[in-house]
């Protein structure tokens, strides 16, 4: 089997991992290497850089081959899918050479357990060792650490990508028993404590000494597999609390379960992926993340699941009306970020404008408010928006039509790296 054919085989087999996105790494230029990360943070095929730009990084597998029978996965070891595995001097030629002909311009580099988890990640470590001192390249890798790994490796993984992940893949220890019996909750959290108990101590040493080794200095993020299981909204968004709280990941990636397999304890092949779900997921991460929501305060037990119909901030909103409105002169940052329709910026931008004197509901679109969602929520001197009435249900029905154009497309999949596209 040619290298190209390897390659069609394990991009193809990569594409249901969501865990890499924009990498957050400042490896600048580097006199005697090429690449960097500084001026073009790497994404998930195709991602935007901070700067705007749309770059690349090729996502593959150094092997599909796998000693886990996970029910979920196309690789499954009980899976008959065609295998294939690079070699590491194969994935290290691959890469530098997509590379120099400016196809990509990084590496995420996962794998299936191939004999053991340290025989695996021993191969990876060779694959990125071949690259940094071999090929001398100085640009983005995230790399996958595979839960049971020694810690030894881990180490020295670490040392040679920019960012590390570990896929919790399913919400639940119950879901973990019954569709990857292989794989354990301590297993997974174990190589994920370590990484963020290093890449600490890895900054703590850089301010000492400023050419210590980086230990994946861009940290470490996860995915979660949203569908397979039962797994509530709310259980998931308390997992992912959690997570950024003890663990400091830097995201938590949701993943819509795409049916692949036959199986009696995972939807049927012709259900579609809950790609509404996943995005309602990604929204409220971002309200944990950057609107100091926590996660009770979003979800309940009596509503376990988020309203597919309006965004999570929205429909906080409407169960909370004694907080509204909030008049934008006179609240605080994090009173203004309640609003649906005020992001980070616009808050930050009201709070600069109302310096220079009283704000007013026309000022609010120029400070980048959206005034379709914000309206029904906000006073400006005292004010609301000119001729706005409305009653519960129409206030529903408004924040409904606002949201319905955002919308993902149940249509919509992912492509791998040969899918013909135009």
């Amino acid at each position: 089997m040619d290298v190209l054919e390897k390659l069609t085989i394990l991009t193809d087999a990569a594409k249901y991992d969501a865990a890499c996105t924009s990498s957050g790494g400042t490896r600048g230029s580097k006199k005697g290497y090429i690449g960097n990360t500084s001026s073009s943070v790497a994404g998930c095929c195709h991602s935007f850089s901070a700067d705007g730009r749309c770059v690349t990084l090729l996502k593959v597998l150094l092997t599909n081959r796998c000693i886990y029978d996970c029910k979920y996965c196309v690789n499954r070891r009980s899976n008959d899918t065609k295998r294939a595995a690079f070699t590491p001097e194969e994935l290290a030629d691959l890469t530098i050479n997509f590379y120099r002909r400016n196809y990509i311009e990084g590496l995420f580099l996962s794998s299936g357990v191939f004999r053991s988890p340290d025989y695996t990640t021993e191969l990876m470590i060779r694959a990125l060792r071949l690259l940094r001192e071999q090929y001398r390249f100085n640009g983005y890798i995230h790399a996958k650490a595979i839960p049971g790994t020694s810690p030894e490796l881990v180490e020295q993984l670490g040392l040679l990508a920019d960012r590390l992940s570990v896929n919790i893949e399913l919400p639940s220890e119950a879901g973990l028993k019954a569709l990857a019996p292989d794989k354990t909750k301590q297993a997974i959290l174990t190589p994920m404590r370590q990484i963020q108990a290093r890449n600490q101590q890895s900054k703590e040493e850089l301010v000492k000494y400023r050419h210590a080794p980086k230990f994946a200095p861009a940290g470490q993020s996860t995915q979660l597999i949203v569908g397979a299981t039962r797994d509530s909204d709310l259980h998931i968004l308390r997992l992912t609390q959690g997570l950024y709280d003890r663990y400091r990941l830097k995201r938590v990636f949701y993943s819509a379960y795409v049916p692949v397999v036959e199986h009696a304890l995972l939807p049927a092949k012709d259900v579609k992926p809950p790609l509404l779900r996943e995005h309602r997921l990604y929204q409220a991460d971002w309200l944990l993340r950057f609107y100091g929501f926590r996660a009770e305060e979003l979800l309940d037990e009596q509503n376990p699941d988020f309203d597919p119909r309006v965004d999570p901030k929205c429909s906080w909103a409407l169960a909370h009306p004694a907080f509204f409105p909030v008049e934008v002169n006179t609240a605080d940052y994090s009173a203004l970020l309640r609003i649906p329709g005020v992001g980070v910026t616009s808050a930050r931008r009201i709070l600069a404008a109302r310096r220079s004197g009283r704000l007013h509901i026309d000022d609010l679109r120029k400070l980048g408010v959206v005034m379709k969602r914000a309206q029904y929520f906000l006073t400006a001197s005292g004010k609301a928006a000119e001729g706005l009435r409305f009653t519960q249900d129409s206030l529903l029905r408004g924040l409904i039509a606002a949201e319905r154009p955002l919308l993902p497309q149940q249509e919509a999949i992912q492509l791998s790296l040969f899918d013909p596209v135009g």
